[in-house]
């Protein structure tokens, strides 16, 4: 009877102690130096709840200002389970960038291999990674931009604006958003507007599951994800695998390419991970563009001094021109001093690319502090483009603030929407062109009104949660 208790007693301490042991680990994870100051959060959860918060405004989000605040620029957190350091530090993401291949490889979160595919993601390097920016380069490079692709680009655009200006009013991102995904998904592979809007459907669930808590159960925003992943690669199988049937016929488009490389004797990649690939890129097409397009609307509506000065600079483009018929050149959008800097401060505060990840391949020194073997970086565009610190007042929308030569040179440094180093998006130039080219043609040819809504809001992606409606009209 007394050593019932007294071994229950027993089985209770050794477990207490464990349970104390495993929570002491995870508060203090090892490392061969000193690892970056922050909090690893609660066991399993880590800081996943606060960081999935929704800030209500363009502003950075509390999740990096309070640690940020705290702890500074570089800190540790733990996300999903996923032992991490943030970087808000321009110098370390540059120096993170020197060392890709080296220190660091590509990576993402385990939540994102899961939708946007692990094989995809683990195999983008080396011979893969080059052949993909090869083909990439075919379509949105800038030699073929300057040639060919622009004066496709204006006819695509005017077509669309044609199209919302026949409507009463427009949901302004959605749209954005079409305008897009359509292109892009012409222009990889070959889907006219229609089916293209069929696939974007399951890109809506795509994207929410990017930032909601990865729990798999059918009524979950995951679960909900991942069925539409489901649907998204078997569109796209199918259409790979009528492709591969009928290798000599051409469409123009990027999978032409592909289906050249899976016919070829020894293939740089296999059918999965093409698959996922072209799923990956669709979604970042729209998912980083379409916020700058719709930003637009609300800035210039708000700052009638950047809004005439825009339309001067490109009316006087088209006063010059001998045809005033004639199409928009390169050299005209290179000459757009004052739209680049729209440009420049639209992907500023619309960050075109809200977090970039990396793995360390072996203990990594920074800023005098040790990051382990195995931990992901997470560089954080976003906190760098809306610091005080790099930009004055970085929430207001100054085109000009690019105008001052004395400081440009520190904001460029300081710019990254595009990333750096050899993983840059390899259409950079084909982004900032598009919207060039999208503002051109909007402020010489349109007005547009308000209706509703406009409030944004920010959940690692920038969101329109009321929607923004607004009534774009034919100038006289």
């Amino acid at each position: 009877m007394e050593v019932v208790p007294y071994a229950t007693l027993c089985g209770v301490t050794l477990i207490i102690g464990w349970l104390l042991h495993w929570a002491y680990k995870w508060i203090n994870p090892p490392c061969n130096g000193i690892l970056p100051p922050g909090s690893m959060g609660f066991p399993i959860i880590g800081e996943t709840m606060q960081f999935f918060k929704t800030s209500p405004s363009l502003d950075i989000p509390d999740f990096y200002k309070l640690r940020m605040k705290r702890y500074g620029s570089v800190f540790k957190t733990n996300l999903v389970g996923q032992d991490l350091v943030v970087s808000a530090d321009p110098e370390v993401n540059k120096f993170i960038f020197q060392q890709e291949g080296k220190l660091f490889q590509s990576w993402y979160p385990e939540t994102a291999n899961m939708i946007i595919g692990k094989k995809s993601i683990n195999g983008f390097n080396g011979v893969v990674q080059k052949f993909l920016r090869t083909f990439l380069s075919r379509l949105f490079g800038l030699e073929y931009l300057k040639q060919e692709l622009l004066p496709e680009l204006e006819n695509y655009i005017r077509e669309s604006f044609a199209e919302w200006a026949a409507k009463p009013s427009i949901e302004a991102h959605d749209e954005a958003t079409d305008v897009i995904f359509d292109l892009v998904a012409k222009k990889l592979i070959g889907l006219n507007p229609t089916k293209s809007r069929e696939l974007r459907k399951n890109y809506n669930t795509f994207l929410q599951g990017l930032i909601s808590f990865p729990i798999y159960f059918p009524g979950t925003t995951f679960y909900r994800c991942m069925q539409g992943r489901k649907n998204m690669q078997k569109i796209i199988s199918n259409l790979l695998r009528e492709r591969l049937s009928t290798p000599t016929k051409k469409h123009g488009d990027l999978l032409d390419v592909i289906v050249e490389e899976l016919n070829s004797k020894k293939p740089t990649v296999d059918e999965e991970f093409v698959i996922d690939a072209l799923i990956a890129l669709l979604f970042t097409s729209f998912v980083t563009m379409a916020p700058a397009l719709t930003l637009a609307f609300k800035f210039l509506s708000s700052n009638p001094k950047a809004l005439e000065a825009l339309k001067e600079e490109n009316e006087a483009i088209v006063r010059n021109r001998e045809n005033p018929n004639s199409r928009f050149t390169w050299e005209e959008y290179k000459s757009l001093t004052f739209t680049t800097m729209v440009v420049n401060e639209l992907t500023r505060m619309s960050n075109v690319t809200p977090g970039i990840f990396r793995k360390t391949l072996t203990d990594v020194q920074v800023n005098g502090y040790t990051i382990p073997a195995g931990w992901m970086v997470m560089m954080s565009p976003m906190a760098i483009h809306l610091n005080p610190k790099f930009f004055d007042e970085p929430l207001s929308f100054n085109p000009w603030r690019w105008q001052d030569e004395s400081k440009r040179s520190i904001l460029l440094k300081n710019f990254v929407p595009f990333g750096l180093g050899i993983r840059a998006c390899p259409a950079t130039e084909f982004s900032k062109a598009f919207i060039a080219l999208f503002l051109h043609i909007l402020v010489t040819e349109y007005r547009w009104k308000e209706i509703k809504g406009g409030e944004v809001s920010r959940k690692a992606v920038i969101m329109f949660p009321q929607g923004y409606q607004i009534q774009l009209i034919p100038r006289a």
